[in-house]
């Protein structure tokens, strides 16, 4: 066959090709004119049905390509009828969360139209929502027990028009999401950008209802919102999140690189206030959430899981004494356990796990016109039955902690704090012991908050417990160290006209200070701990100040941070004046008595 003759062939076999393509498009697009209407009117008659009229969905156009099988809404809105919603709520029957969708394009894939259409089964490949707008509104709602047993299952309300619906993957890409609290008196509204949703394989059909692998017919819903970035209302903290993931298969919750962070200086925060006001700066690396019923965190608003794990993290809380306290406001409301009460929802962790969380508190005191500081390195361990559902309070009303940590960095601090999650008082316990530690390492605190230098001291052994509540903390202490001697930083105030420098110091060594626990040929001696805390002290400066008040007794002088360290200083100066006066009144005494 020569060249010619195979050219030919070629053309009429391309030719025909080419009639066929078209006839095939012609008539995908016949098909697609005839059941666009069809379509349509399928799509708002099966969302308004299948909603107990609750819902309606409309779009400006439908766009269908019956080759590919994919299929195009532009424009849709979904939004709920207020009016059923009522009635529904009237009835008992309504859902904890409605919802409304709003976005330029929904994208179905690979749709079997021809199975759909005479096997009555849906399969698509995937559903794609991009950057849609959606609001997740929450209302208080009560069901009847006895109607929800009655009520028909999502498959009875389709069966008789579709045996099973299957999508492979639903998408939500770069969603702008708000969730409304209408449930109390005032509604809330909470913002979130940038929001990812995917759901894995959605199937409906006679089973899928009662298989327990599954969360509302899905095999798994994730989320992930990435690069969240914000000024908090009052302009004094920026906020960022690097990552917050989830998902219904794994049942967690993870939140990676949240930071909070003043936007000014220590002093410069404070001084933005009439009033003291404490300054947060917040660093967690990781905080997750395991074992997390979605379920009832999604109709009933309750947050229930087996453990939280939090850190590695950095916390740390600088206030400045140069202002009042907020009139009226008393900090014993923000004790822990208390401040889990009053949480809008219900909470119940079986298990907070802290992992290599360092905390560390300063307070900038003007008499001296510095910032002391206490740090607590490295703190670890797990606080258990964290909880404010009061069904779980009935059966447990203890939360116990259980927590290790590095006292400045180096001693070896183990703490034990008993919550009682249901007095009014907000009543705990605690107790605790400290290993070797070196006293020097406690002058970023005394030396600015007491005026008060440790020279020299080493611990061997503290351990102390103690009850409180809002009010105050009573307790015991046992204490031994030796070699301790201290310097009084302010020399010049014993009401004497003392110049010379050290002078005090010296005195408040050989008269004031026991030098070493137990004392030669002495029984060791322990101390009786009371504190009354003052309504500008927290629920950890009780604690603290408590067991530093057993150090002072059993030491003998304050090295313990006072209100006012000056006058705390004079207090010293007018002790050691008396013990001077009694011992030269010993002294005349004595001489009389030899002559």
């Amino acid at each position: 066959m020569n060249t010619q003759n195979r050219n030919k062939i070629w053309t009429w076999i391309g030719s025909i090709f080419g009639i066929l393509v078209l006839i095939v498009a012609f008539g995908a697009m016949l098909l697609s004119a005839r059941w666009k209407p069809i379509l349509s009117e399928k799509i708002k008659e099966g969302v308004y049905n299948g909603s107990h009229h609750l819902y309606r969905i409309d779009f400006k156009s439908i766009n269908l390509n019956v080759i590919t099988g994919s299929l195009a809404l532009r424009d849709v809105t979904l939004m709920p009828d207020t009016s059923v919603f009522d009635s529904l709520k009237k009835k008992q029957l309504a859902p904890a969360h409605t919802f409304e969708l709003k976005l330029k394009k929904l994208q179905i894939t690979r749709v079997g139209i021809l199975t759909a259409y005479f096997k009555k089964r849906i399969d698509v490949n995937e559903i794609l929502l991009q950057q849609p707008s959606i609001n997740m509104i929450f209302n208080k709602v009560t069901r009847k027990p006895d109607t929800i047993k009655d009520e028909k299952s999502l498959y009875e309300q389709i069966s008789k028009t579709f045996k099973s619906v299957h999508v492979k993957s639903i998408k939500i890409v770069d969603a702008d999401f708000d969730y409304i609290n209408k449930s109390s008196a005032k509604k809330t509204k909470n913002s979130i950008k940038h929001l990812d949703i995917t759901v894995k394989d959605f199937l409906l059909d006679s089973l899928s209802g009662n298989d327990t692998t599954r969360f509302y017919y899905t095999k798994d819903v994730s989320f992930q919102l990435a690069g969240c970035k914000s000024v908090t209302k009052d302009k004094m903290y920026s906020m960022k999140v690097d990552t917050i993931k989830g998902s219904t298969s794994s049942k967690k919750i993870t939140v990676k690189g949240f930071k909070l962070t003043p936007l000014y200086d220590k002093l410069t925060f404070a001084r933005k206030y009439k009033v003291q006001k404490d300054r947060y700066n917040l660093g967690f690396e990781k905080i997750e959430f395991n074992g997390v019923d979605f379920i009832g965190l999604n109709t009933n608003q309750k947050l229930y899981a087996k453990s939280l794990r939090i850190g590695p993290a950095n916390v740390e809380v600088f206030m400045s004494r140069e202002s009042p306290p907020p009139p009226g406001f008393d900090k014993g409301q923000n004790y822990p356990h208390l401040a889990l009460k009053r949480l809008n929802m219900p909470v119940l962790i079986d298990t907070v796990k802290l992992r290599n969380v360092s905390v560390k508190y300063s307070e900038f005191n003007p008499a001296s016109k510095k910032t002391g500081s206490v740090d607590f390195k490295a703190v670890t361990g797990n606080i258990f039955n964290v909880t404010n559902d009061s069904l779980q309070l009935s059966k447990k009303n203890h939360a116990v902690a259980d927590l290790n940590t590095l006292l400045m960095g180096s001693g070896k601090l183990n703490v034990k704090i008993d919550f009682n999650l249901t007095d009014k008082n907000g009543a705990f316990s605690y107790s605790g012991n400290l290993g070797k530690f070196y006293l020097k390492n406690l002058n970023p605190l005394s030396k600015s908050l007491g005026l008060v230098e440790i020279e020299s001291g080493d611990i061997q052994h503290i351990d102390f417990k103690a009850n409180g509540n809002l009010r105050s903390a009573t307790g015991s202490m046992n204490m031994l160290y030796t070699n301790l001697k201290v310097k009084l930083l302010s020399d010049n105030i014993d009401g004497e006209g003392t110049k010379e420098k050290g002078f005090l110091s010296f005195l408040a060594n050989a008269i004031l200070v026991k030098d070493e626990n137990p004392l030669k040929g002495e029984a060791p001696r322990t101390a009786t701990m009371t504190n009354n805390r003052i309504n500008s002290a927290s629920f950890f400066n009780l604690m603290w100040k408590t067991v530093f008040v057993g150090i002072k007794d059993i030491v003998g002088v304050g090295i313990v941070p006072e209100k006012n360290p000056v006058k705390q200083q004079k207090v010293i100066a007018k002790k050691i004046r008396e013990q001077k006066r009694s011992d030269r009144k010993a002294a005349r005494k004595a001489r009389r008595e030899k002559n």
